[in-house]
């Protein structure tokens, strides 16, 4: 009896690897919830785009300033960060 609950905690396990592993998107999603924590943490209504830039490049991020924003790439999903929120650094939205 006992035998039988450990191969099937065993193949639950496996399982739940096989699913996590060949779905990427796990991982973009805890980026994404990264970057949301960075910059929501600070409050900088002078920080200019190239500044923005440079605080995320810093921070290990693919990021790309733009005319009037920031462009941060996560796993093939493209963020635009725009500096200046009342809530934080920025408001992040998805482009693409």
């Amino acid at each position: 009896m006992m035998m039988r609950q450990i191969i099937s905690y065993i193949i639950a396990a496996l399982t739940c690897i096989v699913f996590v592993s060949a779905y990427p998107a796990f991982g973009a999603v805890a980026e994404n919830n990264d970057l949301t924590e960075i910059i929501s943490q600070y409050h900088d209504t002078h920080m200019t785009v190239e500044d923005l830039a440079f605080f995320l490049v810093t921070h290990n991020y693919n990021a790309t300033p733009k005319e009037n924003y920031v462009q941060v790439t996560i796993d093939c999903t493209i963020y635009k960060v725009v500096p200046k929120s009342a809530t934080g650094l920025a408001e992040l939205t998805i482009i693409n």
